[in-house]
């Protein structure tokens, strides 16, 4: 089979060996004679699927009991819902730093429950950069990031010493680096970039902040009520939580984010090293902020769009096409993506300048 060189933003590449686990235990799972896809979620092999994948998450994030890991449906999406319906009370106000689209869609639901102060924001420049030095009010109920703007190509280098609980949506750059997850009181991210397969929605939440909203909650949009029932409160999505098991066995038996980190920051330099060099690309943002994860770039030449697009489809590479908002073209450099793949792109990109600058 052509190799294809797989840039998708998400879902994104698994690692080889991932898929081919993964498709064994679609056929035969655990030598039962059963499909992964049909065994019961209650069932001794898929809770211990379920125990190993939460205690890989904490190991890797180094947290303790204080914290609590869920494996949940619904995507990031319903988690802009589910962080202010737990966490702000009834006349608090929480604190949110806008850096893209999806940060625009978590204020836009946390406005339905409760008040809420856009303490930074970079839309005034199109979302092309990370903002800085700005003040955090000690009284918010939480203050609210997005670590990694897939659509505008920016991530969070740093994060700031917050005065109050920090909540984190780290969707597409999650365990592609070391980070002190200790910072936050809660983390979020969807699957589908850096974990596993889309479907599952993985939560790391430290359990005493939990609880003091003074509202009743429903069921199944509280956290203490899925962390009772073990992340099994209802079905689970049984099939990603298990990709994320291989994912994240994957990752441990590598190296860990020290291993994983080294190799996005090699993909990142090569990438933005030749977007840099090159007289028929442009980078769109702010050079300081550039994400590890989504490289977005634009043609000095738009009228060589076509000739582009030929170009790299025929060297076999897919999902590079930008975001509709931003345009242009976006290299997504999730974990399992490998070096040779942004070799390629660049390359590609070499030659396309020897033939038409």
């Amino acid at each position: 089979m052509k190799k294809v060189h797989n840039f998708s933003a998400g879902p994104a590449i698994l690692p080889a060996e991932v898929i081919k686990e993964s498709a064994a235990g679609i056929l035969d799972f655990n030598n039962l004679s059963l499909s992964i896809l049909e065994i019961s979620h209650r069932s001794k092999d898929f809770i211990d699927v379920m125990e190993e994948a939460r205690a890989l998450v904490k190991e890797l994030m180094g947290f303790g009991n204080d914290y609590q890991v869920l494996f949940l449906g619904g995507g990031a999406s319903t988690q802009f819902a589910m962080v202010p319906y737990n966490l702000l009370p009834q006349g608090g106000t929480a604190g949110y730093v806008n850096t893209g689209v999806w940060a625009t869609k978590a204020i836009k639901e946390a406005k339905l429950i409760g008040n809420v102060n856009v303490v930074a924001s970079s839309e005034d420049k199109k979302f092309s950069y990370i903002p800085s030095n700005y003040a955090i009010p000690a009284g918010l109920s939480y203050l609210h990031l997005t670590s990694n703007n897939t659509i505008y190509g920016t991530q969070m280098h740093s994060f700031p010493n917050s005065p109050v609980p920090a909540v984190c949506d780290m969707s597409s750059d999650i365990f592609s680096r070391r980070t002190d997850f200790s910072k936050f009181d809660l983390i979020y991210a969807g699957a589908q970039k850096n974990i596993g397969a889309a479907g599952a929605t993985l939560v790391a939440v430290k359990e005493s902040l939990l609880g003091k909203t003074g509202r009743k909650l429903l069921s199944m949009l509280d956290y203490q009520v899925h962390i009772k029932g073990e992340s099994m409160f209802n079905t689970p999505p049984v099939f990603p939580i298990y990709v994320c098991l291989l994912t994240l066995k994957w990752l441990k038996k590598n190296g860990g984010l020290a291993w994983i980190e080294k190799i996005n920051k090699a993909k990142a330099d090569t990438m933005y090293d030749e977007i840099d060099r090159n007289s028929l690309f442009t980078g769109t943002c702010e050079k300081k902020d550039r994400s590890l994860m989504n490289a977005c770039f634009l043609l000095t030449k738009p009228e060589l769009e076509e000739s582009f697009n030929k170009m790299w489809k025929e060297a076999g590479i897919s999902g590079i096409k930008g975001h509709r908002d931003v345009g242009g073209y976006r290299a997504s450099m999730y974990n399992a993506l490998p070096l040779e793949s942004v070799k390629a792109l660049t390359d590609v990109m070499k030659e396309f300048e020897k033939k038409h600058a």
